[in-house]
């Protein structure tokens, strides 16, 4: 698809045949492509390992490509997608010309940096769909690419002259570089023309991991006869040497090296199949033969795009009175769900087992909110393997992730987070293949044990958290290592990673667990300062008092401006930088909200259900918050725990399609491996998920009826609306059915799905009182106070810390009926 077949997508969706539905008809993978979007949108499987796309030279292009007017560098088969941090992977990337100038192979240009002056393109040149890509060089090189799960098939298709006007005779070379130019010493690389083969390997750096690995390819050739070949290294090249090792260099820059193979003729299209492996270059020639043994382009690529039709088939919206916009913002946001993590399994040199591997979790901080809950909905199977994924990794490396690539330990951004996505698929009963108890030991440690090493797995300051109930400001910790900041943070995720593992311990009847885990959960109200105001840096006070504040070992007060690392801050290092503040990527004011688990408690310490709802506005309509990073998502939502659904139904048509639209600079920020892509996806099907929890808050969806289908069941969830308008103003919910009859909960679970309920939703333009009484709000921990029976505050509790956890936890219904 052009970028400028964006503008047919109307005509598409009102001519769209209910009967043979086509979701990929609303798959743009370009969306994303630029504004620092960092998506991957060339072609791939779903999670599979190679990933083909054209490398362009932006300061933008974690993805590889992007549609920001920088140009080419190479055509590369391993990518991550919307990541943010360092370029990832884009290893051993081919170029190609028409001829070289006089014949002479050293008239070509071969390192990187100089070629790129070649790698010209238009951006109408550009097509993408699920599965394939292409691109047209300006030099009138046409290049398309398509995968199997670990195979990249290049077709490039030549002009007949070359630049100099005499015939083509078409050069390819492969280099031994990656996108941020990370390769080590000893590089390899030999060309034999006579097998028509590129084989080699290189070590990289990873590139939010500490560590390195080591890549191995396995290239042929198919087409024209081969006139000869060589290897070059920097600007030189040789049609005698067919064997090269590199060192990296000096002076923080690879030496250019690679191989090439040179063609006698560019009258037919030449095929370049190209494969990876982190085991060996005999596993890397295997894929290639295997998965790919004639070099049938048409084949390869209808077989992926046909893989991405059956994953995004359990998802089909009604298209009436529905603009083509929201459904491609729709389906390619499903669509990018499945880029990362990656199906590894296989090519994991680091320990032998019969689990599953996945890699490129990237990271789970990012990726629990919502793109792991939405695949629980639409792969379950996907998702229980990467939860096997992870508890292997615990039991050989002795830890479970919070960020993973290439094989390496990738930093930890804030709490032990894999901790949530075992409970949300604990409780949403996922359990094919896994071994619940060894998974609730790998929580259990996270909780327990500090690693030497918390940069990179479980959590540090332990023995403070146990002493007293929060990660102090200067904490004193001599038995692990990480960044000593993100102190408030890391108390408020910790907590919830508690209560996540005292969610697993009650389902495997671990009681003192459960009650243990219940206890630190409410740790988080350790760094409450109720007496705590907050003003702008004028001095301006925003009129709110009692915030979240750093905390020292005496439990004296330090202080912050909640206002810190906000979207309007500009000033702040709020990072993993050891100098950054106490908060990660967020502002005390945004993480004032993230107490998933009691929201209800945190009503209260807020002073009751309209100040709550106050200092939410606030924080929405003075850009406090930011939809483009992952804690705003839940902040959308979270006005159903005061009563007021309508308020986040509001809310979420404040954001989208104002800062989510199907154009290539349309996302508010990276991608974050389909983070963005599922917060709008769960949006417009109107059912939001609490991730860690089975709980999903209802809005109305952006169309007039959804329905996902159970992979599981094959049983189909539903939910349909009454009164639905194209302009969206009936946006209110008035009154709902489930299953026929009358339902005032504002949230369901997750049943709905795998037994294939219907909601029926009856709209109006003006907010009603279904879902606003104290028995329809979501679960929470504490007890909601400051409602009367119709959900209206009535003034509430005030500052202090609640002292009511025994309680609560012995008379909430919701806890009861889990425990």
């Amino acid at each position: 698809m052009m970028m400028t077949s964006l503008l047919l997508w109307p005509l598409l969706a009102l001519a769209a045949d209910e009967v043979t539905f086509d979701p990929l008809a609303y798959v743009d993978p370009l969306i994303g492509a630029s504004n620092g979007g960092n998506v991957f949108p060339g072609a791939s499987l779903p999670y599979g390992i190679a990933k083909a796309v054209a490398d362009t030279n932006s300061s933008s292009n974690q993805g590889g490509f992007t549609l920001d007017g920088s140009m080419v560098t190479g055509f590369s088969g391993m990518h991550d997608s919307g990541t943010g941090g360092s370029p990832s992977l884009g290893n051993f990337p081919l170029f190609a010309y028409t001829n070289c100038a006089n014949g002479d192979v050293n008239q070509c240009v071969f390192p990187k940096r100089s070629r790129v002056d070649f790698g010209g393109f238009a951006n109408t040149s550009v097509t993408s769909k699920p599965g394939v890509f292409g691109i047209t060089l300006d030099m009138g090189i046409r290049v398309e690419m398509t995968t199997t799960n670990h195979v990249s098939l290049f077709k490039f298709t030549f002009p007949a002259l070359g630049i100099d006007g005499q015939p083509a005779q078409p050069l390819i070379l492969q280099d031994l570089s990656d996108l941020s130019d990370s390769r080590q010493d000893n590089g390899t690389i030999s060309v034999d023309a006579a097998a028509r083969r590129i084989t080699g390997s290189a070590r990289f750096v990873a590139s939010f991991g500490a560590g390195s690995y080591v890549l191995y390819f396995c290239t042929d050739f198919s087409g024209a006869e081969i006139l000869d070949s060589g290897i070059f290294v920097n600007s030189r090249a040789s049609t005698e040497v067919q064997n090269l090792t590199i060192s990296r260099g000096i002076n923080g820059y690879p030496l250019p090296g690679g191989a090439f193979v040179r063609f006698s003729s560019g009258a037919e299209p030449i095929l370049v199949r190209s494969a990876t492996s982190y085991i060996s270059v005999a596993q890397a020639c295997r894929h290639a033969e295997e998965e790919i043994p004639d070099f049938d382009f048409e084949a390869v690529s209808d077989a992926a795009t046909n893989a991405w039709r059956q994953k995004l088939s359990p998802v089909k919206v009604s298209t009436e009175r529905v603009a083509g916009s929201f459904l491609t913002n729709f389906y390619s946001g499903i669509y990018r769900t499945m880029m990362n993590p990656q199906n590894m399994t296989g090519e994991n040199p680091l320990w032998s087992s019969d689990e599953p591997y996945f890699d490129s979790f990237y990271c789970i901080w990012d990726l629990f909110r919502s793109q792991l809950p939405f695949l629980t909905i639409v792969d379950p199977t996907a998702v229980s393997e990467m939860v096997r994924s992870l508890i292997d990794t615990y039991r050989h490396v002795g830890w479970l992730p919070d960020c993973r690539m290439s094989l390496t330990k990738g930093y930890t951004q804030g709490g032990s987070n894999a901790d949530n996505v075992l409970a949300d698929a604990y409780l949403k009963g996922i359990h094919q293949g896994i071994n619940w108890e060894d998974g609730y030991a790998a929580v259990v440690k996270d909780a327990e044990v500090e690693p030497y090493d918390w940069c990179c797995q479980g959590r540090g300051g332990l023995d403070s958290w146990k002493s007293f109930g929060y990660i102090p400001v200067q904490d004193f910790d001599y038995k692990g290592f990480g960044t000593f900041t993100r102190s408030i943070s890391r108390t408020l995720e910790y907590a919830y990673n508690d209560f996540c593992i005292s969610q697993i311990a009650s389902g495997l009847n671990k009681t003192i667990d459960r009650e243990k885990y219940i206890e630190s959960s409410g740790n988080w109200q350790n760094l409450y300062n109720s007496e705590q105001n907050s003003s702008w840096w004028n001095g301006t006070d925003t009129g709110f008092t009692g915030f979240f504040q750093p905390r020292y070992l005496n439990k004296t007060w330090g202080f912050q401006n909640p206002l810190n690392c906000s979207n309007l801050d500009p000033n702040s290092i709020c990072s993993l930088q050891s100098i950054a503040l106490e908060t990660f990527e967020s502002s005390i004011w945004e993480y004032g909200f993230f107490v998933p688990h009691d929201q209800a408690t945190l009503i209260t310490l807020y002073g009751g259900p309209q100040n709550f709802i106050s200092r939410l506005n606030y924080l929405h309509d003075n850009n406090i918050t930011y939809i483009g990073n992952e804690p705003s998502f839940l902040t959308v939502y979270q006005y159903h725990y005061a009563g007021r659904p309508a308020l986040s139904a509001l809310r979420a048509h404040s954001y989208i399609p104002a800062y989510f639209e199907p154009t290539p600079d349309g996302l508010p920020g990276n991608d974050d491996s389909g983070a963005m892509g599922s917060f709008l996806a769960f949006s417009m099907v109107g059912l939001f998920p609490n991730p860690g929890q089975n709980v999903y808050l209802i809005i109305p969806p952006f169309f007039k009826s959804v329905e996902i289908t159970s992979p599981l069941t094959n049983k189909t969830a539903r939910v349909n609306t009454i009164n639905f308008d194209a302009d969206y103003k009936n946006i209110y919910i008035q009154n709902v059915t489930l299953d026929g009859k009358p339902y005032t909960k504002s949230w369901i679970d997750h049943s709905f799905f795998t037994e294939g309920k219907e909601l029926v939703l009856t709209l109006g333009n003006e907010e009603s009182s279904w879902g606003t009484e104290v028995k329809d709000l979501p679960p929470s921990l504490g007890r909601y106070q400051g409602f009367d029976k119709k959900g209206n505050t009535t003034g509430g509790g005030g500052g202090g810390k609640v002292q009511m956890r025994r309680e609560v936890y012995e008379g909430n219904f919701w806890i009861k009926k889990w425990w």
